[in-house]
């Protein structure tokens, strides 16, 4: 059993059914999808002359007459179809599933004793988590939670605000009623003359929402004994830092500030061993120092890391945007594939976020996505589950984008390859295909006898190996118009 400290955590193991999964799917869903225009919404309605704001003013009002809690009634999710949905998310590769148990927002997406404010309650009328527990356990799903209350004191300090200029100049928003104080949060110390869009500090110092995000996070544990727990930050509540914040000072294991993150993460991991014998859960937080990550799994938003990893780790992406938006361009599913493939052979894996709109149903363009994963899948999908680094996780003159919160796709050439290793198989990802189908891998050594080398979804290869280096000369025609794959036997 653990114990709150850091270094009765620092005994984490990830359990391998996490090693051997590789993709997951998220479903980033609640009331924010309600307006169709994007993340971060039931705060930025409330920055006056923000894009959101303005749609806000002129689609439903001034968020001193119709505010988010108004939001929140709108959103019904009269279409939602939990099994049909977790149906195309298996086929497309999927073998996990997370979905979101409340957002900065402050709604939940349960039925919770906690917070009258839950799906339960208002709009849906109905468990939203414990839908999608039942449809992801239908497909034998490990089963995640994401949880973003940690940052809500702060991050909501917004609706406490008011127009400082126009007709509606100096009239409260609606978070100022209060008779909503619960919902919209007593937190009128975040609250200064600071304007700026940026959400800093990402965590407050406020030792009653401490306790308050505790029990929360204990009664989120207790209903649902989820797989997969992840934070959107830090280990409460130490220093979150991020590219746009500047942190003075951050804090470090010893600090009383990680009392209540450290309680929650013992008394995850003590469920798990009590249900299952051993600890088959994963906890998710942003620290990217070790000293911090260690008690769980390091995820990274939106980027991942530069080299293989000795510890597995974890990167949370979108095919768009967090919420819904009718603005936003999505990745193609190319890009999805050779991200996936990067992060899986630095010894990562990768959870993807595909956005439903309000009623719970997904977009004709988002379908399309699925269904060339799952076509991929069919043909490379032993390459990526159950697979763990080689001794080099790729090689050749490119590299993927490492940078926060961009996601470029790379213009690989025929020197690049990526590789991941099962068995005696060794597993080269083909990221450009060469005009004269002769592939050319540098990073064997001569002790590495080739046996046979088959195209996956293909037939077997003619092949030469001369001090090491394999020329393998590919078929014509090849099974899949995106990253390809070598089986090689060893």
């Amino acid at each position: 059993m653990f114990k709150s400290t850091f270094e009765s955590l620092y005994k984490y193991q990830c359990p391998d059914w996490f090693r051997n999964a590789k993709f997951g799917i998220w479903s980033h869903w609640g009331p924010q999808s309600v307006p169709m225009y994007g993340d971060w919404y039931a705060r930025n309605m409330y920055c006056q002359g923000h894009p959101q704001n303005l749609y806000h003013v002129r689609k439903y009002g001034h968020p001193s007459q119709f505010g988010y809690k108004d939001i929140c009634k709108l959103w019904k999710a009269e279409r939602f179809n939990p099994d049909e949905l977790m149906s195309l998310y298996h086929k497309a590769g999927a073998r996990y599933f997370v979905a979101q148990a409340m957002h900065h927002d402050h709604f939940f997406n349960y039925a919770s004793k906690l917070n009258k404010f839950n799906s339960v309650n208002i709009g849906p009328m109905t468990d939203i988590c414990m839908m999608w527990k039942k449809a992801a356990s239908k497909f034998s799903l490990p089963f995640g939670l994401s949880e973003h209350l940690g940052a809500a004191f702060t991050w909501w300090k917004t609706n406490k605000w008011h127009d400082t200029y126009g007709c509606y100049k100096d009239i409260p928003y609606d978070g100022n009623d209060p008779e909503y104080q619960d919902f919209y949060f007593d937190n009128y110390e975040c609250v200064s003359d600071d304007r700026s869009l940026i959400a800093t500090p990402w965590y407050t110092t406020n030792k009653k929402f401490h306790e308050y995000w505790l029990s929360v996070m204990k009664e989120v544990i207790d209903m649902f004994q989820p797989d997969i727990l992840y934070s959107d930050g830090a280990l409460p509540f130490g220093t979150h830092w991020e590219p746009q914040y500047v942190v003075e000072k951050m804090s470090v294991p010893g600090d009383p500030c990680y009392h209540v993150g450290l309680e929650a993460v013992s008394y995850y991991y003590n469920k798990s061993i009590a249900l299952h014998g051993r600890n088959n859960a994963v906890y998710l937080q942003k620290d990217r120092r070790p000293e911090i990550y260690c008690v769980g799994v390091l995820d990274i938003e939106k980027s991942q890391l530069k080299a293989v990893s000795e510890r597995p780790w974890h990167t949370d992406t979108c095919i768009g945007d967090w919420f819904y938006d009718v603005r936003q361009e999505y990745k193609s599913p190319a890009l999805i594939i050779e991200i996936l493939i990067d992060i899986v052979a630095k010894n990562g894996c990768m959870l993807l976020n595909i956005l439903q709109k309000p009623d719970g149903t997904i977009d004709c363009e988002t379908i399309f996505i699925l269904e060339e994963l799952a076509n991929w899948f069919a043909v490379c999908g032993d390459a990526i589950y159950s697979t763990r680094p080689w001794r080099v996780y790729g090689e050749g003159d490119s590299c993927a984008v490492i940078e926060d919160f961009r996601e470029d796709k790379t213009s690989w050439n025929s020197s690049d390859f990526r590789f991941t290793a099962k068995d005696n198989k060794l597993y080269a990802f083909i990221l450009k295909a060469p005009e004269n189908n002769i592939v050319v891998i540098k990073s064997l050594t001569e002790t590495d006898r080739v046996s046979s080398v088959k195209l996956m979804g293909g037939g077997q290869l003619e092949f030469n190996q001369s001090f090491g280096i394999l020329t393998v000369k590919l078929a014509k025609e090849l099974p899949t118009e995106y990253t390809n794959c070598l089986e090689i036997i060893l």
